[in-house]
């Protein structure tokens, strides 16, 4: 295993190297370039040479992907264009947003997986599974954003039980238990949105992968040996069910980086996701590569955590 982990992160170098040198030529071909930025009618060609210089750019590509690639090794990814800070900090500033949403969103999504996953499997061409399907595809087909949207008409406008967007009662002062519901308040709207859709999707792979368990021979043993359904399904199947879909959570878990974009945006939450597309829309973009660096990064670590967990889950598999 040892010798397997240490493979593996040797083999990630020469991708994120390669990952973060395509980042680097796709951000530099978006039309406007980086001036865009500064675009000033009233700044001379002078003044625009000398701003050009001072960020580097007059240098060739390859000359600012090399500065570029040495600051970051050394924890220097430059400062945002639009702030001037530094974008460590400004990363540091939305990322713990992004993490709290995602993890509680990851939480209930992997509880409503297994028990609608299993049930649905269970009960193959009942009622309760074409329930559970009807559901899922709704979850599958509905729009991010517009479900979003007719969460905040319902529970916000209608039904005034939670607050429509961001991530507190501004104007009040609580007391800190109080303040923490208040959070979870303006918690749950987002945190479902984003629940419903990692649901609707895992639940069908593990429903797939349950009935494909269920058909092994060692199954049919284990029924002819009168072990009981409910130990067969849940300490057998299971276990077995769920490495297909380690893969696909790892890479959504690896997305966290990044953000929900729509789902941040559509609630005013402070998270990555809401910081790229403001981001794109200013042509910052020192924090739009080091955002997609540090997606690139996070997808690279939890598909090599998911390839671990595939051994964890069945002993059977062995690294080589």
């Amino acid at each position: 295993m040892g010798q397997y982990l240490i493979r593996r992160l040797l083999q990630a170098i020469p991708l994120l190297i390669l990952t973060s040198i395509l980042m680097f030529l796709l951000i530099h071909a978006i039309p406007g370039g980086p001036d865009a930025v500064y675009d000033n009618p009233n700044l001379d060609p002078a003044g625009r040479q000398a701003l050009r210089a001072s960020f580097g750019l007059n240098d060739p590509l390859p000359v600012q992907y090399l500065k570029w690639i040495g600051n970051a090794l050394h924890g220097n990814f430059g400062n945002s264009l639009y702030t001037s800070q530094p974008v460590s900090e400004v990363l540091t500033q939305r990322f713990p947003a992004t993490l709290e949403l995602f993890v509680t969103a990851f939480v209930l999504s992997l509880i409503l997986t297994v028990l609608l996953g299993t049930l649905s499997a269970a009960h193959q061409g009942r009622s309760t599974d074409y329930t559970i399907t009807t559901l899922a595809y709704f979850g599958i087909s509905m729009p991010i954003f517009l479900l979003g949207l007719i969460m905040q008409d319902v529970f916000a406008s209608t039904l005034n039980w939670l607050p429509p967007s961001g991530t507190a009662t501004l104007g009040y002062t609580f007391s800190p238990f109080n303040a923490f519901l208040d959070h979870l308040m303006h918690l749950a709207m987002p945190m479902i949105v984003l629940a419903v859709t990692f649901t609707a999707r895992w639940s069908r792979y593990l429903r797939t992968s349950m009935i494909d368990v269920s058909r092994q021979d060692y199954m049919r043993t284990g029924r002819a040996k009168g072990v009981a359904p409910g130990s067969l399904l849940l300490r057998h199947a299971l276990r077995n069910a769920v490495i297909p879909l380690i893969t696909i959570v790892a890479i959504d878990f690896g997305s966290v980086a990044g953000g929900a974009a729509i789902t941040e945006g559509v609630f005013a939450w402070p998270g990555m996701g809401q910081l790229f597309i403001d981001s794109l829309n200013r042509r910052d973009y020192p924090v739009l590569l080091t955002a997609l660096l540090l997606s690139a990064f996070f997808v690279i670590i939890f598909n090599l955590i998911a390839d671990i967990l595939y051994g964890v889950m069945d002993p059977r598999i062995r690294y080589a």
